[in-house]
Protein backbone atom coordinates (compact mmCIF):
# COMPACT_ATOMS: atom_id res chain seq x y z
CA UNK A 1 0.00 0.00 0.00
CA UNK A 2 1.58 3.55 -1.09
CA UNK A 3 2.03 6.47 1.34
CA UNK A 4 -1.30 8.06 -0.17
CA UNK A 5 -3.00 5.12 -0.09
CA UNK A 6 -2.11 4.35 3.83
CA UNK A 7 -3.53 7.96 4.25
CA UNK A 8 -6.65 7.77 2.76
CA UNK A 9 -7.52 4.36 4.88
CA UNK A 10 -7.32 5.62 7.91
CA UNK A 11 -9.93 8.09 8.84
CA UNK A 12 -7.45 9.75 11.81
CA UNK A 13 -4.32 10.14 9.17
CA UNK A 14 -6.89 11.62 6.27
CA UNK A 15 -8.30 13.99 9.08
CA UNK A 16 -4.45 15.37 9.89
CA UNK A 17 -3.40 15.61 6.46
CA UNK A 18 -5.99 18.27 5.72
CA UNK A 19 -5.17 19.86 8.58
CA UNK A 20 -1.87 20.77 7.65
CA UNK A 21 -2.94 21.55 3.89
CA UNK A 22 -5.65 23.97 5.35
CA UNK A 23 -6.97 25.25 8.27
CA UNK A 24 -10.34 23.93 9.88
CA UNK A 25 -13.13 25.04 7.88
CA UNK A 26 -11.54 27.03 5.37
CA UNK A 27 -11.05 25.85 1.53
CA UNK A 28 -7.66 27.85 0.87
CA UNK A 29 -4.80 25.83 1.24
CA UNK A 30 -2.03 27.29 3.43
CA UNK A 31 0.83 29.09 2.40
CA UNK A 32 3.49 26.33 2.43
CA UNK A 33 1.26 24.79 0.42
CA UNK A 34 0.59 27.48 -1.89
CA UNK A 35 3.84 28.60 -2.52
CA UNK A 36 6.10 24.93 -2.11
CA UNK A 37 3.44 22.30 -3.21
CA UNK A 38 1.33 23.50 -5.23
CA UNK A 39 3.61 24.63 -8.02
CA UNK A 40 5.34 21.54 -8.48
CA UNK A 41 1.82 19.93 -8.75
CA UNK A 42 -0.14 22.13 -11.19
CA UNK A 43 0.91 23.13 -14.44
CA UNK A 44 0.34 27.14 -16.21
CA UNK A 45 1.30 27.28 -19.72
CA UNK A 46 3.25 29.87 -21.39
CA UNK A 47 1.56 33.42 -21.47
CA UNK A 48 -1.21 32.24 -19.22
CA UNK A 49 -2.13 34.79 -16.68
CA UNK A 50 -3.79 34.43 -13.40
CA UNK A 51 -4.30 38.17 -12.35
CA UNK A 52 -3.95 38.91 -8.61
CA UNK A 53 -7.26 39.10 -7.23
CA UNK A 54 -8.15 35.75 -8.11
CA UNK A 55 -8.93 33.40 -5.36
CA UNK A 56 -6.78 29.85 -5.89
CA UNK A 57 -8.61 27.49 -3.51
CA UNK A 58 -6.07 24.67 -5.53
CA UNK A 59 -4.74 21.66 -3.47
CA UNK A 60 -2.39 19.10 -3.86
CA UNK A 61 -3.83 16.28 -3.92
CA UNK A 62 -6.25 17.13 -6.98
CA UNK A 63 -5.09 18.90 -10.40
CA UNK A 64 -5.10 21.71 -12.03
CA UNK A 65 -3.83 23.39 -15.06
CA UNK A 66 -4.17 26.53 -16.90
CA UNK A 67 -2.83 26.34 -21.15
CA UNK A 68 -1.13 28.70 -22.93
CA UNK A 69 -1.99 32.23 -23.34
CA UNK A 70 -5.16 31.92 -21.09
CA UNK A 71 -6.58 34.58 -18.41
CA UNK A 72 -8.57 33.98 -15.07
CA UNK A 73 -9.73 37.92 -14.34
CA UNK A 74 -9.78 39.25 -10.97
CA UNK A 75 -12.20 38.02 -8.38
CA UNK A 76 -12.95 34.58 -9.72
CA UNK A 77 -12.65 31.98 -7.79
CA UNK A 78 -11.18 28.13 -8.73
CA UNK A 79 -11.23 25.28 -6.23
CA UNK A 80 -10.33 21.99 -7.36
CA UNK A 81 -11.24 20.32 -3.63
CA UNK A 82 -13.42 17.48 -4.92
CA UNK A 83 -12.26 17.63 -8.17
CA UNK A 84 -9.44 18.01 -11.26
CA UNK A 85 -10.10 21.77 -12.73
CA UNK A 86 -8.36 21.65 -16.24
CA UNK A 87 -7.94 24.97 -18.23
CA UNK A 88 -6.95 24.80 -22.23
CA UNK A 89 -5.36 27.14 -24.26
CA UNK A 90 -6.18 30.70 -25.39
CA UNK A 91 -9.22 30.96 -22.64
CA UNK A 92 -10.25 33.95 -20.86
CA UNK A 93 -12.63 33.35 -17.80
CA UNK A 94 -14.43 36.32 -17.17
CA UNK A 95 -14.51 38.73 -14.14
CA UNK A 96 -15.91 37.05 -10.46
CA UNK A 97 -16.27 33.66 -12.12
CA UNK A 98 -16.79 30.48 -9.97
CA UNK A 99 -14.81 26.89 -10.96
CA UNK A 100 -15.16 24.11 -8.42
CA UNK A 101 -14.36 20.58 -10.17
CA UNK A 102 -14.49 18.58 -11.27
CA UNK A 103 -14.45 20.50 -14.49
CA UNK A 104 -12.35 20.57 -18.20
CA UNK A 105 -12.46 23.71 -20.07
CA UNK A 106 -11.02 22.99 -23.81
CA UNK A 107 -9.58 25.86 -26.11
CA UNK A 108 -10.40 28.91 -26.95
CA UNK A 109 -13.23 29.50 -24.70
CA UNK A 110 -14.93 32.94 -23.50
CA UNK A 111 -16.16 32.93 -20.35
CA UNK A 112 -17.81 36.34 -19.33
CA UNK A 113 -18.68 37.65 -15.72
CA UNK A 114 -20.27 36.02 -12.74
CA UNK A 115 -20.52 32.42 -14.30
CA UNK A 116 -20.82 29.44 -11.81
CA UNK A 117 -19.33 25.81 -13.14
CA UNK A 118 -20.08 23.70 -10.52
CA UNK A 119 -19.10 19.97 -10.54
CA UNK A 120 -20.23 19.58 -6.53
CA UNK A 121 -23.42 18.62 -5.35
CA UNK A 122 -24.38 18.20 -1.43
CA UNK A 123 -25.73 15.61 -0.04
CA UNK A 124 -29.19 16.31 1.89
CA UNK A 125 -31.18 13.01 2.22
CA UNK A 126 -29.95 12.40 5.62
CA UNK A 127 -32.59 14.55 7.73
CA UNK A 128 -30.44 13.98 11.29
CA UNK A 129 -27.57 15.66 10.15
CA UNK A 130 -26.62 19.23 8.84
CA UNK A 131 -26.42 19.36 5.19
CA UNK A 132 -22.80 20.87 5.75
CA UNK A 133 -21.93 17.38 7.55
CA UNK A 134 -23.13 14.93 4.99
CA UNK A 135 -21.26 13.18 1.90
CA UNK A 136 -21.07 15.74 -1.06
CA UNK A 137 -21.07 13.70 -5.25
CA UNK A 138 -19.37 14.94 -7.76
CA UNK A 139 -20.17 14.97 -11.59
CA UNK A 140 -17.72 16.10 -13.75
CA UNK A 141 -18.33 18.95 -16.31
CA UNK A 142 -17.30 19.22 -19.30
CA UNK A 143 -17.23 22.57 -21.50
CA UNK A 144 -15.63 22.00 -25.48
CA UNK A 145 -13.50 23.84 -27.78
CA UNK A 146 -14.72 27.18 -29.13
CA UNK A 147 -18.16 28.13 -26.34
CA UNK A 148 -19.14 31.02 -25.20
CA UNK A 149 -20.88 31.42 -22.22
CA UNK A 150 -22.98 34.80 -21.19
CA UNK A 151 -23.42 36.40 -18.04
CA UNK A 152 -24.62 35.31 -15.14
CA UNK A 153 -25.18 31.97 -15.93
CA UNK A 154 -24.89 28.58 -14.20
CA UNK A 155 -23.39 25.40 -15.42
CA UNK A 156 -24.45 22.24 -13.06
CA UNK A 157 -22.98 19.08 -12.15
CA UNK A 158 -22.88 16.27 -14.91
CA UNK A 159 -23.10 18.69 -17.70
CA UNK A 160 -21.22 18.58 -21.03
CA UNK A 161 -21.51 21.78 -23.97
CA UNK A 162 -20.63 20.75 -27.05
CA UNK A 163 -18.23 22.48 -29.54
CA UNK A 164 -18.63 26.42 -30.93
CA UNK A 165 -21.96 26.58 -28.18
CA UNK A 166 -23.09 29.34 -27.16
CA UNK A 167 -25.14 30.11 -23.32
CA UNK A 168 -26.86 33.05 -23.79
CA UNK A 169 -26.81 35.28 -20.38
CA UNK A 170 -28.51 34.72 -17.88
CA UNK A 171 -28.95 30.70 -18.35
CA UNK A 172 -28.94 27.67 -16.59
CA UNK A 173 -27.90 24.82 -18.23
CA UNK A 174 -29.23 21.39 -16.19
CA UNK A 175 -28.69 19.54 -19.11
CA UNK A 176 -26.01 18.53 -21.65
CA UNK A 177 -25.89 20.74 -25.19
CA UNK A 178 -25.07 19.23 -28.40
CA UNK A 179 -22.04 21.31 -30.48
CA UNK A 180 -23.09 23.97 -32.43
CA UNK A 181 -26.00 24.84 -30.59
CA UNK A 182 -27.42 28.27 -28.77
CA UNK A 183 -29.17 27.81 -25.60
CA UNK A 184 -30.84 29.81 -22.77
CA UNK A 185 -33.15 30.37 -20.04
CA UNK A 186 -33.74 28.63 -16.97
CA UNK A 187 -33.66 25.79 -17.42
CA UNK A 188 -31.79 26.36 -20.29
CA UNK A 189 -33.41 25.07 -23.74
CA UNK A 190 -32.31 24.74 -27.31
CA UNK A 191 -32.81 28.34 -29.37
CA UNK A 192 -30.94 27.21 -32.17
CA UNK A 193 -28.58 24.79 -33.78
CA UNK A 194 -26.02 25.16 -36.65
CA UNK A 195 -27.51 22.90 -39.80
CA UNK A 196 -24.33 21.57 -41.73
CA UNK A 197 -26.74 21.07 -44.82
CA UNK A 198 -27.82 24.66 -45.57
CA UNK A 199 -24.95 25.94 -43.51
CA UNK A 200 -27.23 28.34 -41.47
CA UNK A 201 -28.55 28.34 -37.97
CA UNK A 202 -31.80 27.53 -37.19
CA UNK A 203 -34.63 27.16 -34.75
CA UNK A 204 -35.48 23.91 -33.60
CA UNK A 205 -38.33 22.39 -34.85
CA UNK A 206 -40.17 22.26 -31.70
Amino acid sequence: MSFIETIKSSPRLKQLALWALMPKNQARPRLWVKWFLNPLKHKKGKGSLIRRRTRMDVMPFNYFAIGCDSTIEDFSTVNNGVGAVTIGDRTRIGLSCVLIGPVTIGNDIMFAQNIVVSGLNHGYQDITKSISMQPVETKPIIIEDEVWIGANSVITAGVTIGKHSVVAGGSVVTKSVPPYSVVGGNPAKLLRQYNKETKSWEKPNL
